[in-house]
């Protein structure tokens, strides 16, 4: 499929078949959500790859009964900072001078700006900021999967607080805010499998300023 096929093929697949999918192609996955866009590029999240069985029933269990859980392949689990501190950020920075072979100390104004701009936002704030920058990733997430032809469900409906408890992800100073589910589609049970993709008109959704 080219990328316009593979956007229309992709939804939100609410039943899967329990197909494994490939290892090179969960890692093609994985890297692009790797190389997704963050803003000022400090991807402040992690991603838990769960493709235990003993693990899944665990979490379909306690956090998540939905299907894809456990019929779905692998499930990610997108876990944002709960906070940013100036150690984040320095390491960061450690991080660009050595991948770019620089100067950390040429980075001086660039993390003086980044910490201004966080280290004085409230908790909330903060941790606003950082579950956006998953979704991004998500999103990145969710197209590679539907070019590697892989179906996946994006999953908010979970409770977070008995999944972080389940993965020990306060004391990481993580709290998990998005789940997705990697799999193949049971066309059989799955009444959206051969739906029409249902979006706004191209002219009601873009509004062009000139």
């Amino acid at each position: 499929m080219n990328f316009a096929d593979a956007l229309h093929w992709r939804y939100a697949v609410k039943n899967m078949n329990g197909q494994v999918v490939a290892p090179e192609k969960v890692n093609a996955i994985l890297e692009a959500i790797r190389l997704s866009a963050s803003s000022v590029g400090l991807q402040p999240y992690e991603i838990l790859v769960v493709s235990d069985p003993v693990l899944k029933a665990k979490i379909h269990e306690l956090a998540c009964p939905q299907p894809q859980i456990v019929d779905g392949s692998h499930i990610l689990i997108f876990a944002s900072q709960l906070t940013v501190s100036a150690d984040h950020i320095d390491t960061y920075m450690q991080r660009i001078a050595q991948t770019r072979a620089i100067p950390v100390e040429s980075l001086n104004g660039f993390s003086t700006s980044i910490k201004g701009s966080l280290l004085t936002r409230s908790a909330d704030e903060l941790r606003n900021w950082t579950a956006r920058q998953a979704y991004i990733a998500l999103g990145f997430g969710l197209v590679a999967a539907a070019v590697e032809e892989v179906d996946s469900c994006p999953i908010e409906g979970f409770n977070a607080t008995a999944l972080d408890e389940l993965l020990g992800l306060p004391g990481k100073n993580l709290t998990s805010v998005l789940v997705m589910a990697l799999g193949y589609r049971d066309e059989a049970k799955d009444f959206l499998a051969k739906a029409p993709k249902v979006r706004k008109p191209h002219e009601e959704l873009f509004t062009e300023l000139v």
